[in-house]
């Protein structure tokens, strides 16, 4: 009997320590005329293991129901007139109150537990932490969704991921520590459409900064990017355009010496330490 009780004292006092970690999580969607794919997506969040404390859905001047969706699913919605996903993104972050500040796309599919897995990693990596992972196209082609998974996806861990010398954040799955976003918020740029904001975001963290590629952490995205020309080629021009914006700012083989030059300061301090 003693044993048993005891066994309930640990087990109780394992479950307030979980309690007394748990952070605050707002998630973020930015969103333009999507009503139909932003409605899945939030019907998804209602759904997760660990709710979100805040859900904010930042509508860049949609012209069809998407403040009725977020009416009826009973989650904050921010206006913004500025075009382009850079400045809808860094409104909502701004915006979002919580610790803990996850990204989604509208057409982003989270799994039940992803707030809950986002959130333990997060925890156990300490403040200056962002962790992202890959996605599992949806819609199109065979073709298709292998051309997104292992080319696009796959080239854009892998490439840009050496060029930063750190893993890139997917803006359709990540989340990172509000130390992180005040660390980089007055850097990221808001008025240029026609950049990636989650590689410009990338390309602003600091070497201080740690960011977690888990390949576990997987969502469903939208494979219509990849499925004409015309939403093909926009992407590549974005590409371009951004390489020439950041790379203007701080050229990539400097701003990858400066990171091996910090970790090697860093490793030695911690063995002097």
């Amino acid at each position: 009997m003693a044993a048993w009780t005891l066994r309930i004292s640990n087990l109780a006092g394992l479950r307030l320590s979980v309690r007394r970690a748990r952070s605050t999580v707002s998630v973020v969607i930015p969103s333009r005329n999507d009503a139909a794919m932003l409605k899945t997506c939030l019907s998804l969040l209602s759904q997760q293991s660990r709710p979100a404390d805040e859900i904010i859905v930042v509508d860049n001047s949609s012209s069809d129901d998407t403040a009725d969706i977020c009416r009826a699913a009973g989650v904050r919605r921010i206006p913004v007139d500025l075009q382009g996903i850079p400045a809808t993104a860094a409104a909502g972050f701004d915006a979002a109150a919580g610790e803990i500040i996850a990204r989604l796309d509208t057409d982003s599919r989270p799994p039940e537990d992803w707030i809950e897995r986002v959130e333990t990693i997060l925890l156990a990596a300490g403040p200056m932490s962002v962790v992202t992972g890959p996605g599992d196209f949806y819609g199109g082609s065979r073709l298709v969704r292998w051309a997104g998974r292992h080319v696009f996806l796959g080239g854009y861990f892998t490439f840009i991921g050496f060029l930063m010398g750190h893993p890139p954040v997917f803006g359709s799955n990540f989340a990172l520590r509000r130390a992180v976003w005040q660390g980089v918020r007055g850097s990221v740029i808001r008025d240029n459409a026609d950049v990636h904001d989650d590689f410009d975001i990338s390309y602003h963290l600091r070497p201080e900064m740690t960011v977690i590629y888990d390949r576990t952490l997987r969502v469903g995205v939208s494979a219509r990017p990849f499925t004409n020309w015309s939403s093909l080629r926009r992407r590549l021009d974005m590409s371009l355009a951004t390489f020439r914006v950041e790379f203007r700012e701080e050229p990539p083989l400097r701003r990858r010496l400066d990171r091996l030059r910090w970790r090697r300061g860093h490793a030695r301090a911690a063995d002097d330490g």
